[in-house]
């Protein structure tokens, strides 16, 4: 949620950049992966300060700064939060140190006390300093020091601070927090008794995927007056770069593909000519500028993009702030929990602009624009539906021919090795292979898309044309007799003057006929109609009989010596029409209407693709990470798959419309994507950096684990099962323009995209249901049911209700019930982001961890405080001067309750600015 290049967020423990962190120095030993690093973690709490009126106590809080022991320099490290108004505070933002810092004894902690005015002020009064070393607090009795506080004159003292060191583990029972000193008590712990769950966050599995982490703890009091520990673990994510990189290079790759495909085609009339060199042409400029994306992609060498560059072309396809963030909850005498969340700024082609809307407006209007265009100039068209189709049909012979013509190759093989038991089994998946490929191709789409190919070559006569008299010397006479194939077409009126072009007869042998080239496995000849097509299939069946009867007769008579011929046969029908073959037959030239609009659409839904790729490789790889070893989500992953819930808070006003119709559509495609979990081939930590591969109409992301944790897994997973995950998407604009929208505007694209996920969400649901029991899935505090949520979130979507925000607490909720994985976006995944995960947070620990009532409001304000990374580093130090690294906030923050009345604010003050102009021109 950073909208820098200085603070960075985490999902694994520990550490924090502003310290120079090394997260990649790690080193692993063959074959294991080493303990986890600790950190040293701290509370503090303050007694006796003086008040600076008085009437006025003061408002404290404390500075910690790090002196480094081999640069002799102050760092500036964290800042607690304000407590207002008492000179006894005991603070609920802890310290966390990295991991690195505990191993120097002598490492010198400083912690600055400052009154501030008033929470809104950007400077105070210095109150007083204390230092202690690492080996002081790690040597302490009960791990606990008191520390006089030292006035700007060195002198006189100013109250005490206590520093109490956190361990990881269950917290003894304290009293009610009162202002008295005797009362503040920091909270003490105990070893953990589950090592084997905390393990389970080995910082060496997350490395190469996420970096950069920083820890805040906080500590807060339970409806029981016990303490509990609250660990925010953000992080920055490597794939935020790498998945885009691996999808420019299969972008390019696959766009190369095609322009062989177009040359491929062979000799085309010269409309159809004049087509493929448009497209030729736009395809090249389009791999150009893919290329020069992916060269200054390369060269960057950080983990995310900040806000300020989402309109910045070279980034275009990287995700806007993409974080991880895990907030972990110690309890006493429970189980740790952690709750997972992504960040990401919306999916959008930010550069492309949004005057003409986003994606999904922009590809409807494209659908009507071509439709009408090739009614009214007798183009092929191919609708939506048909496009998909011919996607699946494509993508399902590039998986089959390869595996039929290996298939006759081990039935060869069998048949040379005299084995029976290989004959029948090769035979049998050959056949059923076979059988799914003709049924695949015997489609109509890709009889039509033949036919019309081949009404494309030069000289195509049609039925028509042949039961009309053609003289075969008349060529370019006959005016009206002899059409054209280029009448009619786009840039050819009925009163242009076309061409002439000759008309060959089929029975004329050699001349033009014979230059045709053969290039591909389409008949050339001059009629090509439905008993062409079926003949094709009629050969493959024969060649199928011929190889069973012959492997029967192989069986019976024990002939291991004959040559197998009809095998071979098979082979050779099978391997004539290759990939690249039919991929050049099932990829047509469609209508020439819109070319540019329709390339232009494709790279805006390439850059938003991969934007929302990125985000759900990294969800999918820390939810994988997080449930490794529980049996029931591995068995839920392999048997259904996982949800992925994007809860969105743009508006539906001005140019966030766009962005929301480009997410739309970019969620969407997700659903082409699939998740395979492989083993690593070493043990080289490099080696565990997921990877792409497949085509735009299909990807796979691969996901690579250790040996020693993937032979733990599920055998279904193991053989590489493909693991689908359910996007969902549901939106509720809550800023001032949704107020707009909702007054004077339109939200009906909210509210179809609510109502179409529900649907989408409500049958994963039934499907889960069906194939795992619902007690596999995990537990909480709060029993609602599931169907019943279910219900609730139906109502809700349907209800006419302004920034119905329940929309989003009720997807949520179901979200984690159901084992899915939670993203959280608005513009550029910053403030409204920030207020809404905040918001949840505080909302899990009151509801399933009994956050005190009184506690709710202090614990929204210290994980939403500006000042706890370090918006204090310029105020006046009597003793250090400035602070020599002063990082800006991770954060912006604004009180929630200005964004509920400003809404209501701004209508007032439009209509009061309406009256005074109508009285001051009047």
């Amino acid at each position: 949620m950073e909208d820098g290049g200085t603070q960075h967020l985490g999902c694994c423990v520990v550490d924090m950049k502003e310290l120079s962190a090394n997260p990649e120095g790690l080193s692993a030993a063959a074959g294991t992966i080493p303990a986890k690093l600790q950190q040293l973690e701290f509370s503090i709490a303050c007694n006796d300060l003086p008040a600076s009126g008085r009437d006025r106590k003061p408002n404290a809080l404390v500075q910690v700064a790090v002196i480094d022991p081999q640069r002799q320099q102050l760092v500036f490290h964290a800042c607690t939060e304000i407590v207002e108004a008492n000179k006894d505070p005991l603070f609920l933002t802890g310290v966390t140190l990295p991991s690195e810092y505990p191993d120097s004894q002598h490492l010198l902690v400083k912690l600055t006390v400052y009154d501030a005015k008033h929470k809104s002020q950007e400077s105070s009064s210095f109150l007083g300093s204390a230092t202690f070393s690492i080996g002081d607090l790690l040597r302490a009795k009960d791990g606990r020091l008191t520390l006089s506080l030292r006035s700007s004159d060195g002198v006189c003292t100013a109250g005490t601070v206590a520093v109490s060191h956190l361990k990881m583990g269950e917290m003894e029972e304290a009293d009610h927090i009162a202002t008295d000193t005797s009362s503040q008590k920091s909270p003490l712990v105990c070893e953990p008794a589950d090592q084997s769950y905390i393990d389970r966050e080995d910082y060496a599995l997350t490395g190469p995927v996420f970096r950069n982490p920083i820890c805040k703890v906080y500590r807060f009091q339970t409806a029981d007056s016990k303490w509990m520990l609250v660990r925010e673990q953000m992080e920055e994510c490597t794939l935020s770069f790498t998945i885009p990189r691996q999808l420019l290079s299969l972008y390019i790759q696959e766009d190369k593909s095609r322009l062989q495909d177009l040359e491929d085609l062979g000799e085309l009339s010269p409309h159809w000519d004049n087509l493929r060199k448009e497209v030729v042409t736009r395809y090249r400029g389009i791999i150009s500028s893919y290329q020069d994306t992916l060269a200054e992609v390369q060269k960057i060498t950080g983990s995310f993009k900040p806000s300020c560059c989402k309109a910045q072309k070279s980034l275009e396809f990287i995700p806007i702030n993409l974080h991880t963030q895990r907030m972990r909850v110690t309890c006493p005498r429970k189980t740790d929990a952690l709750y997972d969340i992504i960040t990401v700024g919306a999916p959008a082609a930010h550069f492309h602009g949004f005057k003409c809307g986003g994606l999904q407006r922009l590809l409807s209007r494209y659908e009507g624009e071509k439709k009408s265009f090739s009614t009214a100039y007798q183009c092929i068209y191919y609708s939506p539906q048909h496009t998909a189709k011919a996607q699946e049909v494509l993508s399902t012979v590039s998986l089959l021919q390869p595996l039929i013509t290996s298939l006759a190759d081990q039935l060869l093989q069998a048949a040379l090795e005299h084995s029976s038991h290989g004959l029948k089994d090769a035979l049998k998946s050959l056949s059923d292979k076979t059988e799914q490929f003709v049924h695949t191709l015997k489609d109509e789409l890709v009889k039509s898309a033949l036919l019309a190919l081949h009404a494309a070559r030069p000289g195509y006569v049609s039925k028509s044309q042949k039961q009309t008299p053609v003289l075969c010397h008349q060529q370019g006479q006959g005016g009206d007799q002899n059409h054209s194939p280029v009448q009619g077409l786009p840039g050819h009126s009925p009163t242009t003057p076309v061409p002439e072009s000759p008309v060959v007869c089929n029975n004329v042998k050699g001349g033009d006929s014979g230059s045709l080239k053969h290039q591909d496995s389409i008949p050339h000849h001059k009629e090509y109609d439905e008993e062409e097509w079926d003949r094709v299939w009629a050969n493959v069946a024969k060649c199928l009989n011929c190889v069973i009867a012959k492997v029967d007769k192989l069986l019976e008579g024990d002939n291991s010596k004959q040559e197998p011929a009809p095998e071979q046969r098979l082979a050779d029908v099978t391997t004539s029409h290759n990939p690249g073959d039919w991929r050049e037959q099932l990829s047509p030239l469609e209508a020439a209407c819109s070319i540019p609009q329709g390339f232009h659409l494709q790279q805006r839904r390439d850059v938003v693709f991969s934007q929302a790729l990125a985000a759900l490789a990294c969800g999918f790889v820390m939810r994988l990470y997080a449930g490794l070893q529980d049996k029931d989500f591995l068995r839920q992953l392999h048997l259904v798959g996982l949800v992925a819930q994007f809860e969105s808070l743009l508006s539906t006003y001005s140019e966030e419309i766009g962005m929301l119709e480009d997410m739309e559509v970019g969620i969407s495609d997700l659903q082409k994507v699939v998740f395979k979990i492989t083993e690593a081939k070493t043990d080289d930590l490099s080696e565990l950096q997921p990877s792409v591969c497949g085509r735009r109409d299909h990807f796979t992301v691969e996901v690579p684990l250790p040996q020693v944790i993937f032979q733990t897994l599920p055998e279904e997973i193991k053989e590489g099962k493909p693991l689908r995950v359910f996007p969902v998407l549901f939106n509720v604009g809550i800023n001032e323009q949704q107020t707009i929208a909702e007054r004077f505007g339109d939200i009906s694209l909210q509210e179809r995209i609510n109502q179409k996920n529900f649907e989408i969400l409500e049958a994963y649901y039934k499907t889960l249901r069906e194939k795992v029991p619902l007690e596999c899935l995990p537990c909480f505090q709060t029993q609602a049911d599931i169907k019943e949520l279910l219900e609730t979130l139906g109502q809700n979507v349907v209800t006419k209700k302004r920034k119905n925000v329940e929309i989003l607490w009720i997807a949520g909720t179901i979200c984690r019930r159901l084992n899915g994985i939670r993203f959280t976006s608005c513009k550029s995944a910053k403030d409204r982001t920030s207020m809404s995960v905040t918001l949840e947070q505080c909302a899990l620990l009151r509801d399933e961890h009994q956050l005190s009532k009184d506690f709710f409001v202090r614990a929204l304000d210290c994980m939403r405080s500006r000042l706890s990374q370090g918006d204090i580093g310029h105020w006046e130090d009597p003793e250090a001067g400035a602070v020599t690294e002063n990082k800006p906030a991770s954060r912006h923050f604004y009180p929630i309750a200005l964004l509920l009345v400003s809404s209501h604010l701004l209508v007032v003050w439009l209509i009061l600015s309406l009256v005074f102009l109508l009285a001051k021109y009047q």
